[in-house]
Formats: structure tokens, sequence, C-alpha cells
């Protein structure tokens, strides 16, 4: 028969499942196929607002530039190839999954390592909001009724991932693996069908929003000069949004089955194939149905009702135009595969941060909880800090995936361009030492392709912080040194700990005397077990303890006591002021004042209730003074427990015989010798 214990875990062994023993850690390690889904989702996912972050900036100017967006997308391909090239020597030079932060502090130091943390984190959080809401908008363009109901939708699509990560890698691993592989489907078909229909069959593909005109935003009319560069450049950042997720598969080694490096460097070179081929592709039919997308809506000439009807988005509107309308089957494939892999594209940093917050943990720079494995062999309290702070920016920018955006990739391309350069110092410090010439070849090589890599993505870096800033990359770039320093507080907060616990002679030596204290209310079974318990550990002195602040309810205590005939003298300490923690910790200071050597044990008698509202009535004396007492020096609390029948989890007795549970705790019971005192 189940017990109210096993009813209360319930819903959690429903949401979780089974707990899985420690010793079946090697069970949960990822094949290629399934890390793929899991480590992978966010960069493939990103091909469904990567060239539509870079029309809507270009679109600013109205149709002016339109023409050099097959030119920015080729750049962001090369800087894909050649980020996937560089992390390929990172997962074999440090497979211990620290990624960037261990080739940063190995490399760099304590500085550059927390600096590339921060900038980790706060972009694994941006991931998880920009990837939700990015999905909604995808759901909100097959249904624009959804459109009120954005950030509710937004919050729900978190609490789902979190529940489905907390069950564990390989289980979320293969409710993912569907999802995307549907997503690279599609794409691909959709892809191939319209380059087919463009280029052989004479069938154009024509986007619902070719007919409309673009009105420029106000400023942008006449864009020439620098103000030029930097439109272009602005609009490149935009389209790196490509990259984010790529160091995910570098901080992920450990989940791989082994070989570990050899494993995750395949994983990396898979994920860049495929994610390159499909942001050129999607891009191109963009470009060939005529695509119009504008940050503000109205700025669409034509466009009916643009005060209350969304537009749709880029991949929705090439979708349709390549499989007939928003009314046929495929549109609704490519919509559903492509709101849900963005939605599980959060994955990436459900599996990244608890990671990077585990390995953080251990270095002492996060607190330990994020270190610990829970019920399913996953860092459940990383995954719960992870949705907690995505909520919160959800809620703040209203799910808005243009606004969100904006914060995106400061964190990425940061953590780029330290652990790049950091691989070039580990290289050059290889190289010192190597004397193998075939070995040698393979270091320069690597170090020329981790050079490349840093260059690239220090100017990308540059381009990013210079553009975005007002846009809302001012608000990571503030976040990072809190982050930083809250990090450096931690670490030093565990470094003053482990210093004052380190033994010493002191600790060693054994009190002269013990001195117990039993704090004492009134003469009841409580009270009675307490002073049972201090004398059975046979103290130097026992004191019986109560403080007076009624006078008539003492005097009643005091005859109690002579009635029961209690072998224990009975102390009363007065209090005017009606105060009972004070006098109880000035008692105890004047023990340890007059024998500084000397151990005070205080028995606080405590009643065990079943109900959260029985607390409320019972314990905030024994709550308050053993909050107090802990921080004298040479006290020890010792809680003597009374369970009330309230909380005794009772079975019903088959043979009417035998104990209930806690009646020996209780004194209720017949083979056990009772006295006044216990």
């Amino acid at each position: 028969m189940p017990t109210l214990s096993d009813l209360g875990q319930l819903p959690k062994r429903l949401v979780l499942g089974r707990p899985v023993r420690s010793d079946r850690m090697g069970e949960s390690l990822l094949p290629k196929h399934l890390a793929l889904p899991i480590f992978a989702s966010d960069p493939l996912s990103s091909v469904a607002y990567a060239t539509q972050e870079i029309l809507i900036f270009l679109t600013l100017a109205g149709t002016s530039f339109l023409f050099l967006t097959p030119w920015l997308a080729a750049v962001v391909v090369l800087l894909l190839t050649v980020v996937v090239l560089s992390y390929r020597q990172v997962v074999h030079a440090y497979p211990s999954g620290g990624g960037d932060y261990e080739v940063a502090m190995k490399n760099h130091g304590q500085f550059a390592g927390l600096v590339v943390a921060s900038a980790l984190l706060t972009d694994y959080v941006l991931t998880v909001a920009v990837s939700v809401s990015s999905g909604t908008d995808n759901i909100i363009s097959a249904f624009p009724g959804l459109d009120e109901h954005r950030v509710l939708i937004s919050v729900v699509l978190v609490a789902v991932l979190v529940a489905m990560n907390l069950r564990g890698v390989r289980e979320s691993g293969r409710t993912f693996a569907v999802p995307t592989y549907a997503f690279i489907a599609c794409i691909m078909v959709m892809i191939v069908t319209g380059l087919i229909r463009e280029l052989v069959v004479d069938s154009p593909v024509v986007a619902e929003s070719a007919q409309y005109g673009i009105t420029p935003e106000p400023g942008y009319e006449n864009v020439t000069g620098l103000a030029l560069i930097f439109f272009v450049l602005r609009a490149f950042a935009s389209g790196c949004t490509a990259l984010t997720g790529v160091e995910a598969i570098a901080n992920g080694v450990p989940a791989f089955r082994p070989p570990k490096s050899k494993n995750a460097a395949t994983t990396l070179a898979l994920m860049g194939g495929i994610a390159a081929t499909m942001f050129a592709g999607v891009t191109a039919l963009a470009l060939m149905s005529d695509v119009k997308y504008v940050e503000n809506t109205c700025d669409l000439e034509g466009f009916a009702n643009c005060e209350t009807e969304p537009q749709r988005t880029v991949i929705a509107q090439v979708a349709a135009a390549v499989f007939g309308g928003s009314d046929s089957l495929g549109f609704f494939f490519v919509q559903a595969a492509t709101a849900l892999v963005l939605i599980l594209a959060a994955n990436t940093a459900f599996n990244g941060f608890p990671l990077l917050g585990s390995v953080l943990a251990q270095d002492r720079y996060m607190p330990r909880q994020l270190h610990t494995r829970g019920d399913k062999l996953v860092y459940s309290n990383g995954i719960l800090l992870l949705a907690g702070f995505a909520i919160l920016l959800l809620v703040v920018f209203d799910a808005d995936s243009t606004q969100l955006i904006q914060m995106y990739i400061v964190g990425v391309f940061t953590s780029f361009s330290i652990g790049q350069w950091g691989m070039v110092r580990h290289w050059n410090r290889e190289l010192r030492t190597q004397t193998d010439p075939a070995v040698r070849g393979r270091m320069q090589r690597s170090r020329v392709i981790n050079a490349i890599g840093g260059t690239l993505t220090t100017v990308v870096l540059a381009i990013v912080v210079v553009t975005k800033f007002t846009g809302g990359a001012w608000i990571v770039i503030a976040a990072m040194p809190v982050i930083f320093l809250l990090m450096r507080s931690i670490n030093r907060h565990y470094s003053n700990v482990a210093r004052q616990l380190v033994p010493d002679s002191d600790v060693r030596m054994k009190p002269s005397k013990v001195h117990a204290v039993v704090l004492v209310s009134k003469v009841h079974k409580p009270t009675l077990r307490a002073l049972a318990f201090a004398r059975a550990t046979r103290p130097d002195v026992l004191t019986a303890l109560t403080v007076s602040v009624d006078d008539d309810e003492t005097r009643a205590l005091q005859a109690d006591w002579e009635r029961y005939d209690i072998p224990v003298p009975l102390t009363v300490v007065e209090s005017p002021y009606r105060e009972i923690t004070r006098p109880v910790l000035d008692f105890v200071r004047d023990i340890r004042r007059s024998s500084p050597r000397e151990l005070v044990v205080v028995f606080v008698p405590q009643y065990v209730v079943g109900h959260w509202w029985e607390n409320l009535l019972h314990n905030q004396s024994a709550l308050r003074l053993r909050t107090r007492l802990q921080f004298q020096p040479g006290v020890m609390i010792t809680s003597v427990p009374w369970q009330l029948e309230s909380s005794l989890d009772r079975e019903p007795k088959l043979d009417g015989a035998g104990p209930a549970p806690g009646d020996l705790r209780r004194g209720l019971t017949d083979d056990v010798e009772q006295t006044p005192y216990g």
C-alpha cells in the first residue's frame, strides 16, 4: 500500500520518471546521431531567422540594398566554416568539456576565463529566449489569432523544455531527434523543390510580400559614405546569429560516447555542413521569391491591417511560395517543423548551461549545488536556473524575438575570440616541447586555423558591439561584469571557508568538561525526554534552564517540577523585558566566559508537526534560539524532536501488535520502562 510520502513523490515521478543509479552514468552517453540534435539544434535552427535578420536591417533603407544579401550570406557561411574548423581543434585539445572557458583559464588566466564564462552564461540564457520567441513567431505565422497570447505560449514552452530535460540526456535526445531531423528534411525538400521550380521547370516562386513596396525608415532614405558602411556591417552582424550554438559541442564533449573527441569533431563537421547548406538555400529562395520583411509592418506599402495583423516570417513566406500558398500541406509541414525545432533549439542551452555551471561549480566560481546531479543524472539545478532567467527575459521583452536578438551573439563572439587566441597560445606552448616533425606539422596547421578564427571572430565582435550597442547589446555588456564579479565573490567565499577549515591543533584538543543545558518551558513529555537524553550523554554539568517572563507561570512551573520529583535542579533566569532568546544567550556566554575550554551543549525540545500551517503555531521560539545559538563559539545545539500525531504516517496494523511509528520516541510503548523524567 503506498504511503503519503510515496503519493507526495507521484507528481515528480510523472514528470521525471524513475531515478537512475549513479553507476549507470555510462548508459547516458550519446552516440553521434543523438548528439547532433541535442547539441546542434541551435545553429541548425538559426537558418529560420538568420536570413530574416539580414533582411530586416537592409530593408530599413527600402529595397535599395537588398542586392547585398547574397554577399553578406556568403561571408556568414565563410565565417561559420572557419569557426567550425577552429572548434574541431578545441575538442581534440580540451576534451574535458570546459570549452572556451577551459581554454581561456589555462592559457590566459583567471580573468579571461571568467570573462568567457560570464559571456557564455548570458548567451545561453538568450539562446533559450530567442529560440522560444522565434518558435512562437512561426506558430503565430500559421495561426495569427494567437498573437495576443505570445508571452504565455513562450513561458509554457520553456516549462515543457524544462520537464523534458529533467528526464535525462538520452531521453531528451530521443525526444529532440525526430523534430530536428524532420526540420532538416523539410528545409532540404523545400530548397530542392524551389530550385527545381526556379531553374528547371520555369515555374518561378513568388512570395506573398513580393507585390509590396517598402517605405524607408526616417534617416535611411539616402545612406552613403561611413553611414553606408555602418549600415551594411549592422546587417552582417545580425546575420551572424547563424553561428550561435557552435560552441555547445565543445562544452559537451564528456556527454559523447568514446572516442569522445573524435565523435564530437565529427558531429561538429556534420553540423557545420548542414547549417551552411540550409542557410545558403533559404537565403537564395528568399531572394528568388522576392521576400519583403521589415521591422515595422506598416512600412510595407499596401499591406492591409498592418496595425493588427503580424507579418509572416521569411521562412513561412518562402514555404508558402514554394509549396503553393499558406493553405498547402507543404507549408504547414515546414511551419510545424520550424516552430518545433526553434523551440527545441533551446535545448542546446539546456545542455550547455548546466555543463558549464557544473565546471564552474567544481572550480568554486559558482554555487556547489550546480555540480550536483539530479534523479536522472542531469544537472537539475542548472536547468532550473537557466529556465528562470529565460522566462524573466521573455516576460520583460514580451517574447519579441527582434528585440531579444539585438542582445544576442555579443557573448558568443566574446567567447569565440578569447577561446581562439587561447588556442594559439596553447599550440605555441606545445610546439616548444614537441620534436616529432609530423606532429609539429599538425600543430602548426591547427595554430593557423585558430589564428584565422581568432582574427575573424575578433573583427566580428567589434562590429557586433559597435552596431548593436544602442539596440540592446549594452544590456549584455553591462550584465557580463556583474556576473564576473559575482563569480569572483563566490570563489573568494569558498577560498576563505577552505582556509578557515584547515585542521589545526586547537580542534583536536578535547574540551575541559561538558556543560549540558536543557531549555524548559513547561513540564511535559518533550521536556522530560530532552532531560533523559541529556542525562544519557553523561555531561559534567547538567542545567535545566527556564526564562521567567511571567511570575505566576514560573511559580506554577516550579511547583510542577517539585511535584514530578525531577532529579535535576531548575535554574530560573529573570527576563524583565519578556525576552526569551537574549537571556539564554547571556547564560551561555557567561558559562563560556568563565571557562573558555568548556563545551556547552544546549538541548532544545521541539514539536514535529505534519502540516505546514501547524509550524506557524509552534516552534518559533526554538527556531529563533537555534538561529542565534549557532553563532556562539564553543556551543553545540541538539534538537530533541517530539512527534505529534499529525506527523505520523501511520499504516493499519495487520495483527494489532507492535508499536506504531514514533511511539518509541514519544514514550508510548509498553515494553520500555517509563520514569517521570524519561
